[in-house]
């Protein structure tokens, strides 16, 4: 329970994160209007749950699960009682929502739980202590950290690349790493995926339903801005928390065993991503194939080297309160998005920090008219703005339990938020609104969206 002197803080900083989302959320409930249910002042009353549940994370940190688990349940009820699922009402409708949802749930349980096997694998194996041999030993050493994770998401799942980020700087920087450079590692992992068809799941989305990859590329152009803008100042906070080790600890030597395991499970997760999504898209959603390829690599592998199965009960709270968040999101009312344009674009990014962007992404394809690169951008790097706005956010949390704060993640990842505006401005001025149309199914013709094998939200 926070402390009476601690509360009026905690309130402040949970009211900034909730302005974050306002642009998104206010034209998300003018367009949920026509779609049933009980309203307040014309807002769907599903919306005044969820930002509870949000409010309450942001002021409990230290029961995140609970708040999570206890907002899915009201929200479940009030839907069941008042107001139906987009698949219809009562408990049909609440099967039927799940049955839709469970690939992606399941997707990212076992990344969630798989990847953080896999991170502790990496940290073991002792390649992260030879890294003060080549990385520069000032504050540059810290933000070539951060290159390296937006260079590994651009082909690899941002979780992964965000839990190998983090488990590089837990051993570079003695175990001290600050929580600015954490927001940063998440925002880092996030950029790097947003302009690469196999770096995300948005833009994986927008691959198998028609969009061309060259649609997607240019918002690197406000990824690469943004890596920079926030790099810079998180790598000088962690210099001054804790500067990079100068040297190798001695007694190093690296265990060629736990690199082969974490080499073959990538493997794995690309070559399963990239074979699911090209040559069988159609089955993308029908199957979490990219989970389950990276829990059975895990376990083929075992017989070479042992995960530490201690981390599972820790990883398995945080895994859940993330898909309460992802669950409880994917039941609100949001039929449609207001008019593509850019400042439509811009307040997804907010959206996206408190909200699932698979759902959004899913209804812009459907809806058309959008420069596909800005959205990948917004949608992807928005949600490291809030330590729960992402995958990589949680699975980072996962492993620095200390993150868990909206208001330490605001106060110190305020380099995050400035990171974010900046590169869409840049993106914006430099190669304006581009909107690509083609790829998108017309109304007349229109199949459902295909939803991949999601690397993360």
């Amino acid at each position: 329970m926070p402390s009476p002197k601690s509360l009026p803080q905690r309130v402040l900083l949970a009211s900034l994160a909730a302005a974050f989302a306002a642009p998104g959320l206010a034209g998300a409930a003018e367009a949920a209007r026509a779609s049933g249910g009980p309203e307040l002042a014309g807002i769907p009353v599903d919306f005044f749950l969820f930002g509870l549940t949000l409010l309450g994370v942001a002021l409990f940190h230290h029961k995140t699960l609970q708040v999570a688990a206890t907002g899915l349940g009201v929200i479940t009820i009030y839907k069941l009682l008042f107001a139906p699922f987009a698949t219809g009402a009562g408990l049909a409708g609440l099967a039927g929502h799940l049955h839709h949802e469970w690939v992606v749930l399941a997707n990212l349980f076992c990344l969630l739980m798989g990847f953080g096997l896999l991170a502790d694998h990496f940290e073991q194996s002792e390649v992260p202590k030879v890294l003060p041999r080549y990385l520069p030993d000032d504050w540059k050493g810290a933000f070539v950290l951060l290159v390296m994770v937006f260079v590994l998401s651009s082909f690899l799942d941002n979780i992964a690349a965000a839990l190998i980020g983090g488990a590089m700087a837990h051993t570079v920087f003695n175990k001290k790493v600050h929580i600015g450079y954490l927001a940063a590692i998440v925002a880092a992992s996030n950029a790097g995926g947003s302009g690469s068809v196999v770096g995300d799941t948005t833009t994986t989305m927008m691959w198998i339903n028609g969009i061309a990859p060259s649609a997607v590329v240019h918002a690197y152009a406000a990824a690469i801005v943004a890596l920079v803008v926030c790099g810079i100042p998180a790598a000088l906070q962690q210099h001054k928390h804790s500067p990079i080790l100068r040297e190798p600890p001695g007694g190093t030597h690296i265990d060629w065993g736990r690199v082969t395991v974490v080499a073959v499970t990538l493997a794995a997760a690309i070559i399963v991503n990239v074979f699911v999504n090209v040559q069988h898209p159609e089955l993308a959603d029908a199957f979490p194939f990219i989970g389950v390829a990276v829990v059975a690599a895990l376990l083929v592998m075992a017989a070479l080297r042992r995960p530490n199965w201690k981390l599972l009960p820790e990883s398995l709270k945080g895994t859940l309160f993330l898909l309460s968040l992802v669950t409880a999101a994917t039941m609100m009312p949001v039929e449609r998005l207001p008019g593509a344009s850019w400042q439509t674009a811009f307040g997804l990014g907010f959206l996206s920090s408190v909200f699932d962007n698979i759902p959004l992404t899913a209804l812009a394809i459907a809806q058309g008219g959008y420069d596909w690169g800005m959205l990948a951008y917004t949608v992807g790097f928005g949600g490291s703005m809030i330590w729960f706005g992402s995958s990589a956010g949680v699975a980072i949390s996962n492993m620095y339990p200390e993150a868990k704060s909206v208001g330490r993640w605001l106060r110190h990842g305020w380099h995050v938020t400035v990171a974010y505006i900046l590169g869409f401005f840049v993106l914006l001025l430099t190669l304006g609104w581009q909107p690509t149309p083609e790829g998108h199914p017309t109304p007349a013709d229109a199949p459902a969206v295909v939803t991949p094998a999601p690397t993360a939200p």
